[in-house]
């Protein structure tokens, strides 16, 4: 592990002006190139067509016009659509139906009878496998090369971090040719793009999400060997510029696209969203968040509400500064600390990858980039006082003080130190340990990324983080009760599904949010098989909940 050290600014921007040279330049030009190019998403196609279709509210999940495919050119649409809407007789909705491809309702998965929750998940790896080499001229889908596993419901495309937590089941289900294929989808995206969107779609090319990407590469390698770091190469320094653009031209106390340099030099990462408009898939949703903050600019909400979802938390309290109040979102002035972790892990695989390829140079640049970002992160997403971590508000120049999930996440990329790691443990176990798993955040205001919910991949952030600094006790307490309250969901309802009650009288099936809860669930599967793999190995018999260990509280625990 990396010690911590201080950073000295003018050393940090010498170190990363070096690593970033080459990749940076290519990138401007690339991404200039890119963006003439890119696919424009409906909302900009349509434009008051689109607005107008929302309003009207046909369909209860906004995504489903978000989704719909013109069956002509959507100018022409637009303007037959202008000419029209005046006349008398004119139907908006029966207009929609004769000229868009509205996307068909999946059908509900009945698994057979008797199928264990291993067997189960097994069976539902090709039932949420898709192939799209090819997309219609005026789809929002973006076509990818390879099959791809997605989320599930409502869910159609395959989605950036979700792939992560999938990619783990796939592999632990002998699927790596699967795992393969995702690998390579994002990499052609990262060729094509400049970076991994969101999802594929034309909506989502605007923002990225939580950059599992040099993870997958592990992953990969952990079958394939060291010759896949060398592989994949250019697509994590693409990865790695697109993150850090305008790095080397941001002035000290500024932030530009997705780096923040604070006022000292140092360098951390926020999320963002290239555009200010409502999100094309929840555009009515934004307009009326918008309206509850007149004395914010609505642009501004509409980024912050992009960068939410950016992060992969839409929504939580965690990027609000009234807790309850979704319209006080300010995503843009945070460096959150699990994207800043991740980076730290991108740094340390560039660093692997360039010495495999005997770019020795390169290779000490990485490493010391790492090594700035970790003692960074201990410095500003620190929280001596309360002991975790937690964001860091660089506009107000101090940590956020609050508690969440997120704090685990320098445990799972090991850049902690061993008492860092004891306190944020020793305050994960009193304040987010609850019944049913890892809760999300202490705030219960209605988002489905606070309380009571939890998230499959969270809890796996926290068992892998805390087995790293040898708090084994505690990770088997989050994840055998996880692993129970999916059990016991799937004994119930035979399913699995996106999000879990971890606390309260009922344990089970998520919800808040801005929609209902979807079954499927990719990274709810792949979760579920590591764990099964930890506390119920193949060789034994785990076929209900009764079957998986309940584990007593720690410490007075709950």
């Amino acid at each position: 592990m990396i010690k911590n050290v201080v950073s000295t600014p003018a050393r940090l921007s010498l170190l990363l002006s070096a690593a970033l040279l080459s990749a940076t330049a290519a990138h401007a030009e690339d991404t200039s190139r890119m963006l003439s190019s890119q696919p424009q998403p409906p909302d900009v196609r349509l434009g008051p067509l689109f607005n107008a279709v929302q309003q009207a509210k046909f369909y209860p999940d906004q995504k489903t016009f978000a989704d719909a495919v013109p069956k002509y050119n959507p100018s022409s649409i637009l303007a037959d659509w202008q000419m029209q809407k005046g006349q008398r007789n004119f139907d908006l909705k029966r207009f929609v139906d004769t000229n868009f491809i509205l996307p068909k309702a999946q059908d509900k998965y009945v698994p057979p009878a008797g199928q264990s929750l291993r067997e189960h998940i097994d069976g539902l790896w090709p039932v949420l496998t898709r192939s799209t080499p090819q997309a219609s001229q005026y789809d929002s889908l973006l076509p990818l090369p390879k099959p791809y596993v997605v989320p599930g419901g409502r869910f159609r495309e395959v989605y950036y971090w979700d792939s992560y937590f999938t990619m783990l089941g796939l592999a632990e289900s002998g699927h790596w040719d699967r795992v393969q294929d995702m690998v390579d989808n994002f990499a052609t995206e990262l060729d094509r793009y400049g970076h991994i969107p969101n999802g594929n779609r034309s909506y989502y090319l605007s923002r990225s999400q939580p950059p599992f990407f040099s993870l997958m590469v592990d992953l990969l390698a952990t079958h394939k060997g060291d010759d896949v770091y060398r592989q994949y190469l250019p697509q994590l320094e693409k990865e790695y510029a697109y993150w850090m653009a305008d790095s080397d031209s941001v002035a000290a106390g500024q932030a530009s696209k997705r780096v923040i340099k604070l006022s000292d030099g140092t360098l951390l990462n926020r999320y963002w969203d290239e555009r200010d408009a409502p999100r094309t898939e929840s555009w009515l949703d934004d307009v009326e968040t918008a309206k509850k903050a007149p004395d914010r600019n609505k642009q501004q909400v509409y980024r912050d509400l992009r960068a939410g979802a950016a992060s992969g938390w839409d929504f939580s309290s965690r990027w609000f500064t009234d807790a309850h109040n979704l319209a006080s979102i300010r995503t843009t002035q945070l460096a959150p600390v699990d994207l800043n972790s991740l980076l730290f892990h991108l740094e340390q695989t560039l660093a692997k990858a360039a010495k495999l390829a005997k770019q020795d140079a390169q290779a000490k640049n990485w490493a010391d980039a790492a090594e700035k970002r970790q003692a960074a992160i201990n410095r500003y997403l620190w929280d001596d006082k309360q002991g975790w971590y937690a964001d860091y508000d660089f506009g107000r120049k101090q940590v956020h003080h609050q508690l969440t999930a997120a704090t685990l996440f320098p445990l799972y990329l090991q850049l902690a130190s061993d008492r860092q790691a004891e306190r944020t443990s020793a305050a994960v176990e009193k304040q987010l340990l609850k019944p049913g798993g890892l809760v999300t955040t202490t705030v219960n205001n209605g988002q489905q990324w606070d309380a009571p919910n939890g998230w499959a991949p969270l809890q796996w952030v926290a068992v892998e983080g805390l087995e790293h600094y040898k708090q084994p006790k505690l990770a088997q307490q989050i994840g055998q009760r996880f692993l129970q309250n999916v059990q016991q969901t799937y004994d119930r309802e035979h399913k699995l599904v996106e999000k879990y009650v971890v606390e309260g009288d009922k344990l089970g099936g998520g919800g808040g949010g801005e929609y209902p809860l979807q079954d499927g669930f990719g990274w709810t599967n792949g979760v579920t098989l590591m764990l099964l793999d930890k506390y119920c190995p193949k060789d034994k018999t785990c076929n209900s909940a009764r079957d998986i260990p309940a584990m007593p509280a720690l410490n007075g625990a709950q």
